[in-house]
């Protein structure tokens, strides 16, 4: 018997990475919140490798924390090993990445919530959206219990209909063993909204003690721990070490003659995968030239013996696993805690979304995290973190916050996901940001926290300390550029001992600093009046200085990207009624209805002569 059980302004569906973020963004503008979770002890779960960041995710982490979420925070009070990628290259792929404690990561970012103003945390499944007049207005639980509301945001992760599959096991649960969610997917689907069906795996634990350390090579953490969060200032703590050693041609014959017991090949397995994460199974198939492939022992805790044997994901039958593990250098002895799995689950077509993360066709109703196509934590919690601050707006009356793909990796995930969709889960990569050089994880909090400020995530005293580092990064770059160099003999002993080749006459310190051998540290020798900075200031003179021609250059390319971005379409448009359009374009603009002439422009079927035709139908229009 269903019963009036209260009213909140928004309503967070899930604990997972999403969830905890939405719920959070929700609750410290001020709205009153609750978040639901079939089990309590899943919030904040990591059920696959138990870390955050990594190439171009750690751009997530960092965007996310100059917005004012929690992910960055609770990485730096949890993890165990913290590593900086792709240092060999330029600052605009530098990815930061850190092995958390998956058990303290999980507990420390539960404590947060509850311990937030106006956020409420309850046990229970919803299994019905309440929907009046194209307008959510509540949800339903299990119980009976109806909660009202004036928004509502799903953030279910792998959780709805979800069944884990090895060989010919079939169970029918979301991660970990905790129970699925069986019931709202089928009240999504009577709302119209149209679902897919997805699949991940995970790898099998492993018991420390049967692992043999010395045959394989050892990962340390960077000896300098760089913080995810601008608002730590300084991490120590002695890092657990992670471990490298490779599958052979051992290791791949046991899976081609065990692959029809992989319920991938067997046909058991309905959902799609991605392709930038694959199993075991996947790579001897994709790859089968490569007799062996990279296997990292990670651990998953620091009170733990479950290691994680990051590049074994993999669905075969139990027995199978066992013995392909037992041929990986190392782990001939290896016992299993965790049996690796794949899981397959209902999710979103994302071109059903606004890019605020709203539902078109259902005011209030947001979305965010693998329940949108997505794969990761990190993607997960950015869009919660969006979808929770769009949330807010809506029940506030304001405008949503849109982050742009020139403004952040945040932008290029959404636009990605909402205008182009995805056949497979969706993995952010660097590769697919556009103005990169402009997107660099260094420098997300001058990109965003404004933003953050003006939805009210970022507090005064944080933006205050803001302001001041960004008028420190000015004056300095303007100080520099002012400075003018002597063709002395301790400048050029300075530059020979750098590789860099000797000044006969003067030079202003920003041209020295623009040599590939040299950089703003190197040159301090020289210079007398450096005022005492802090890292992070002195990394963006740098940069700003070093990359000055490139960063111009990206600035006046997001110009013209800006021009299209700023016509706007209306959302109640028929494009049939837009004469000149191909009949290709017609069909899918109308499917996903874009917001501006620049995001029409990248939907597939759509061509530049197409956007001609909108841009004349546009001025015809004003």
């Amino acid at each position: 018997m269903n019963y009036n059980a209260g009213f909140f302004d928004v309503i967070i569906i899930g604990g997972g990475h999403a969830g905890c973020e939405a719920a959070l963004a929700c609750a410290r503008i001020g709205l009153k919140t609750v978040l639901f979770a079939i089990n309590l002890d899943s919030i904040a779960m990591m059920p696959c490798n138990p870390n955050i960041g990594g190439t171009s995710k750690g751009h997530l982490v960092r965007e996310i924390d100059a917005l004012g979420g929690e992910m960055a925070k609770n990485i730096d009070k949890t993890f165990i090993q913290s590593r900086m990628l792709n240092t060999g290259k330029g600052p605009a792929v530098y990815s930061l990445r850190a092995q958390a404690d998956k058990f303290e990561y999980a507990k420390q970012m539960k404590k947060t919530l509850e311990n937030t103003n106006n956020l409420y945390i309850k046990q229970g499944e919803v299994t019905q959206i309440l929907v009046e007049k194209n307008k959510v207005c509540g949800v339903i639980l299990e119980s009976g219990a109806i909660y009202n509301s004036k928004a509502v945001v799903i953030c279910t992760g792998t959780y709805l209909k979800s069944r884990c599959l090895f060989g010919q096991t079939i169970i029918q649960s979301g991660p970990n063993g905790f129970k699925s969610s069986n019931k709202l997917g089928d009240s999504l689907k009577k709302l119209g909204i149209k679902m897919f069906r997805f699949k991940t795996g995970t790898p099998a634990r492993i018991d420390k003690r049967s692992i043999d350390f010395s045959k394989m090579q050892i990962q340390y953490g960077d000896k300098k721990i760089v913080p995810f969060s601008f608002e730590t200032s300084f991490l120590e703590r002695e890092q657990i070490p992670c471990y490298l050693t490779y599958t052979n041609a051992q290791t791949c014959e046991i899976i081609k003659q065990n692959l029809s017991k992989s319920p991938m090949y067997s046909g058991i397995i309905e959902g799609t995968g991605t392709r930038y994460c694959p199993s075991i199974e996947d790579k001897v198939v994709r790859f089968s030239d490569k007799l062996r492939h990279q296997v990292f022992i990670e651990p998953e805790g620091e009170n733990t013996n479950e290691m994680y044997a990051a590049g074994l994901s993999t669905s075969l039958p139990e027995d199978v696993q066992i013995k392909m593990y037992r041929t990986v250098t190392g782990l001939e002895r290896c016992e299993f805690m965790r049996t690796g799995y794949a899981i397959e689950y209902d999710c979103i077509d994302a071109t059903q979304l606004k890019l605020s993360l709203e539902f078109k066709n259902i005011a209030g109703l947001f979305s965010a995290g693998q329940f949108n196509g997505s794969s990761g934590y990190e993607e997960a919690a950015a869009q919660g973190i969006i979808a929770g601050i769009n949330a807010a707006m809506y029940v506030q009356k304001k405008s949503p916050l849109i982050i742009d793909r020139s403004e952040g990796y945040i932008g290029v995930l959404i636009d990605d996901m909402v205008t182009k969709g995805s056949n497979e889960p969706y993995r952010m990569l660097t590769s697919r940001a556009e103005y990169r050089l402009l997107l660099r994880q260094d420098n997300a909090d001058l990109r965003l926290t404004p933003k953050g400020f003006e939805v009210g995530l970022i507090k005064s005293e944080r933006y205050e300390k803001f302001l001041d580092k960004q008028e420190k990064i000015r004056r300095e770059i303007e100080r520099v550029s002012k400075v003018f160099v002597k063709a002395d003999e301790k400048t050029n002993k300075i530059l020979c001992e750098h590789n860099s080749h000797e000044i006969s006459n003067g030079l202003y310190l920003s041209e020295l600093i623009k040599r590939p051998q040299m950089n703003y540290e190197i040159l301090e020798a020289i210079d007398n009046a450096r005022p005492n900075l802090d890292e992070q200031v002195r990394e963006q003179v740098n940069i700003q200085i070093k990359y000055e021609g490139y960063i111009n250059r990206q600035i006046n390319q997001v110009e013209k990207f800006k021009r299209l971005e700023n016509k706007k379409l209306p959302l109640d448009l028929d494009y049939k009624n837009v004469k000149g359009l191909s009949i290709e374009a017609v069909e899918h603009l109308n499917k996903i209805k874009p917001e501006n002439v620049g995001q029409a422009l990248r939907i597939a079927g759509v061509s530049h002569a197409d956007i001609s035709v909108l841009l004349i139908f546009l001025k015809h229009q004003s």
